[in-house]
């Protein structure tokens, strides 16, 4: 056994797990992966016995499914820490994939919790667990009134966006000033908007809860927006830098919705996967749940831009597509406060989104015939369902 001890990480090997796992192996964690290789993740891997290539050959890969418990229970024996990021991702899906997607994340992650407290070995030996969370159980960030002060508005009214008014505005009754987005700490009230939302603030929940009634020290990280290599190319729900590399491989333009001002904080997986390993080491984190990201806000505009450049698409006439479509759930801006991270953790990011954007385009060309743009067909079954965009 490695020195550090051994980890379980749930879905490691996805795209943000598998990171998590070269993080451990770095550090002296033997790690073991229990994982079902989702095919609208993986493609044919689960059915074909095969293993993604990214994944390091130190893991213990085990196929199976969270909801299992007998899958669950052998995968924790012998375990010292959990990290627990196995979740289907997609907040558009998650709103008409309702009963599969609550019934993975939230059933998934309270199978690992009762399997975990119910055995009595597994739950001796465990000494901490680790959570993913995410940004999107806020709902939009915070905001700064030049009467009120900080505000946390709700979401846009429809009729106002109808009118292609994207800017947010104070809430408090009588007040109409444009409020500025600031930095969105820990302490910023909960709105989770998708059915994606609910369930990650249900798993942060969970495991702060169940930790702290038996004891096991417990930690949620709340991720921003996550990119870098090994993302699903051809998921049309995985990240928007995915999403619009996709396009940009495919010869078409990376859609934007409203007018592209919307902030967001974009941080590298590696980044994610430090914060991970510094969350299983820290006695300060511990019943915490702590933002991580970069704490540079960018607008989707200029992500979008990043890519066509670094990718020389725009020699080719290839620009992002300011859609001024909005669609009905979405918010302005949110990005966060890491000053908590930074305290609790040690934590600072170290890649920055332009280096970062150049890894990942480096990346992506190499991946040209194994990325399908899956864009459009997404945004038909969206329709479909009654989700898509509307312009007015």
């Amino acid at each position: 056994m490695a020195g550090m001890g051994t980890a379980l990480v749930t879905g490691g090997a996805g795209f943000i797990g598998s990171y998590i796992t070269d993080e451990l192996l770095r550090r002296g964690y033997a790690v073991r992966i229990l994982d079902n290789l989702e095919p609208q993740v993986h493609g044919g891997l689960r059915e074909n016995g095969g293993r993604p290539d990214y994944l390091a050959r130190e893991a213990e890969l085990v196929l199976g499914d969270v909801r299992d418990p007998e899958a669950v229970r052998n995968a924790l024996h012998g375990v010292d820490v959990l990290v627990h990021q196995a979740a289907l991702v997609g907040v558009p899906q998650s709103m008409y994939d309702i009963r599969r997607y609550t019934d993975i994340n939230a059933m998934g992650g309270a199978t690992v919790l009762d399997v975990a407290m119910n055995d009595r070995a597994i739950r001796d030996r465990l000494q901490k667990m680790v959570v993913a969370s995410s940004m999107s159980i806020y709902g939009e960030g915070a905001y700064r009134c030049p009467d009120h002060g900080t505000v946390f508005p709700k979401l846009r009214p429809l009729a106002q966006l109808q009118a292609h008014g994207w800017a947010m505005r104070c809430p408090a009754t009588g007040c109409d000033h444009v409020v500025a987005a600031v930095a969105t700490d820990e302490s910023k009230p909960l709105q989770p908007l998708s059915i994606y939302a609910i369930g990650k603030r249900d798993h942060e929940e969970m495991f702060l809860g169940v930790g702290r009634a038996y004891g096991i020290p417990t930690v949620a990280l709340r991720y921003w927006q996550v990119y870098g290599q090994r993302q699903a190319l051809s998921n049309p729900y995985t990240g928007v830098g995915a999403i619009f590399c996709s396009r940009v491989l495919a010869g078409n333009a990376p859609p934007v919705y409203e007018d592209g001002a919307q902030l967001r904080d974009f941080v590298h997986a590696k980044d994610i996967a430090r914060a991970n390993a510094l969350a299983l080491e820290s006695a300060d984190a511990i019943d915490h749940a702590i933002n991580i990201g970069t704490g540079n806000p960018i607008s989707i505009a200029d992500v979008a831009w990043t890519i066509v450049r670094e990718m020389g698409a725009d020699r080719d006439g290839i620009t992002p597509q300011v859609l001024q479509q909005f669609r009905p759930g979405d918010t302005r801006d949110c990005f966060p406060d890491i000053s908590a991270a930074r305290r609790l953790l040690g934590y600072a990011p170290t890649i920055p989104f332009t280096e970062g954007a150049k890894e990942l385009v480096a990346w992506v060309r190499e991946q040209k015939g194994r990325a399908e743009d899956r864009f459009e067909q997404a945004q038909l079954e969206l329709q479909a369902k009654g989700l898509g965009s509307a312009s007015s």
